[in-house]
């Protein structure tokens, strides 16, 4: 595995990337498929990356006023009858219960039994069932706003699914607000929208792309749908989080009224928004290599592991009280809010030790040795650099310049990821052009980002989605306005939008 040339990770991106992402998550020990079709079991390394996104991002949650809470699992099918356009977005994912108890039929097995009067939906979302507890709780203007937010799992039946990017239950986080003004609820879709930038570029390093989305591809039952849109490794988009902007839709469909300063009965404007365990995947398919997974120190579950190197057939008791002493200095630094986590290695598996920790991404390895000690210095590899890449510095020096170190892999797998974003993003005005690219686009070079002319209309965005399977992944809210002709019909158009192949 060490030889010059090989990598940890078979296939490569080049040669498979759909496969290398899958292998990259087996290697690393993040996560496995489940015995139930579609589910994936989040192992203890996967489960603690997300506990550090789910720290942080609550965090930020809170610092707007948001407040949290939990809402059933089950959801009544007529509560989803409500809102029409939302139940239709949602109908195909649905998994509904029928019975509520088992019991044995003539042959000795089971048999669902004890059929509900009304059907349950297992939650694909939350809006109907929680706008039904907000118009108990909402009466007058005095009750407003109500910011929630709730952390949960989520079922939507999946047909094609893959670790992370698309399970039939997934874990995420959904945030419902209710407010007495539309403006305010506008501006609240909007600083939601805000904080998970914030979130995914300052501690998932990937940079993203700001938008609005089209008509067509708004959240069911939503006025207006806002999101960031980052690019992986293989140029497809990914969609890393949306704010929505409800208007008074589910208001209307869960009777959310309150009585105004003047007196007079008037239905709330309601918002949602949610990110999920999506990120992950996202995170792996930005940062990662052939070597395996690449994690960005603000959200590792260990930011060190210390590999203390024995001596065959001698005392070694002194590598290891040098190496928890190392693990005990390090460990008193603070890191973004945290103290540096520190792993110490000491199983006796030869070279397979390192490469495990390679794989995993933990973003800095050091190789503890007596000859390292006689120096009073520690042998040190970066993640972000290539495997084969080490430095010895003083053990003092690197006690003291480990936030620093940590700081800069950070920022160094953003700009990298920034770079490509900017290497792979093109204006293109040729319909000729825009088909060729997309048409000879295959495996890791799934084409590009591409900045075109759109005149609006859904006829044109279809037809580019059905010949290329490409879509309007958002207007970007800094697309200047310009004159310019439609990339599919040649009408004319006022600004680019951001076309991709996407996740």
């Amino acid at each position: 595995m060490a030889k010059k040339n090989k990598t940890a990770i078979a296939p490569t991106r080049e040669q498979d990337y759909p496969a290398w992402y899958q292998e990259v998550i087996k290697e690393s020990d993040m996560a496995e498929n489940s015995p139930v079709r579609g589910c994936m079991v989040i192992k203890p390394w996967g489960y603690a990356v997300w506990e550090n996104m789910v720290r942080e991002i609550d965090a930020m949650f809170k610092k707007t006023g948001v407040k949290n809470a939990y809402f059933p699992l089950f959801i009544p099918l007529s509560y989803l009858e409500k809102e029409a356009e939302h139940v239709e977005g949602f109908a195909k994912e649905c998994a509904v219960v029928t019975h509520h108890k088992l019991e044995k039929d003539d042959k000795g097995g089971l048999k669902p039994a004890g059929k509900l009067t009304e059907p349950l939906i297992v939650r694909p979302t939350s809006e109907t069932i929680i706008g039904e507890s907000m118009a108990r709780w909402i009466g007058s203007y005095r009750d407003l706003p109500v910011l929630l937010n709730q952390w949960a799992n989520v079922v939507r039946w999946e047909m094609r699914t893959r670790m992370f990017l698309r399970t039939s239950e997934f874990l995420w986080q959904e945030g419902h607000t209710a407010h007495a003004t539309e403006q305010e609820a506008k501006e609240r879709t909007m600083l939601m929208l805000d904080v998970y930038t914030k979130f995914v570029e300052k501690y998932l390093a990937m940079p993203v792309i700001r938008g609005r989305k089209t008509a067509s591809e708004r959240f069911p039952g939503a006025d207006d749908t806002t999101c960031i849109e980052a690019m992986m490794q293989d140029k497809r988009a990914l969609q890393a989080g949306t704010s929505h902007f409800l208007g008074q839709n589910f208001a209307k469909g869960s009777n959310i009224k309150f009585q105004t300063e003047e007196g007079e009965e008037a239905y709330a404007w309601t918002t949602s928004w949610g990110t999920s365990t999506r990120m992950i995947g996202g995170m792996i398919m930005v940062h990662s290599d052939d070597d395996g997974l690449v994690l960005p120190p603000r959200v590792a579950p260990a930011h060190v592991v210390i590999l203390p190197i024995f001596k065959k057939d001698g005392d070694n008791r002194a590598v290891m009280e040098s190496a928890q002493s190392l693990k005990d200095a390090l460990e008193e630094k603070q890191y973004h809010g945290r103290h540096i986590i520190v792993e110490i290695d000491d199983r006796d598996i030869g070279g397979a030790r390192g490469w495990d920790w390679v794989k995993k991404g933990v973003p800095v390895r050091v190789e503890l040795g007596q000859r390292d000690m006689a120096q009073n210095s520690v042998f040190m590899a970066r993640r972000d650099e290539p495997s084969s890449q080490k430095q010895s510095m003083n053990r003092e020096d690197f006690i003291g310049q480990i936030t620093d170190i940590l700081d800069n892999i950070q920022d160094t797998l953003f700009n990298r990821a920034k770079n490509y974003r900017k290497e792979n993003t093109f204006e293109i005005d040729d319909k000729k052009a825009f088909y060729q690219l997309y048409k000879k686009a295959r495996g890791f070079n799934n084409g590009a980002f591409v900045m075109a002319h759109w005149c609006g209309s859904e006829e044109c965005e279809e037809k580019i989605k059905k010949d290329l399977s490409v879509t309007i992944r958002c207007i970007p809210f800094d697309s200047p306005t310009e004159e310019g002709n439609c990339i599919c019909c040649n009408n004319s158009s006022s600004r680019r939008v951001l076309f991709a192949k996407a996740y």
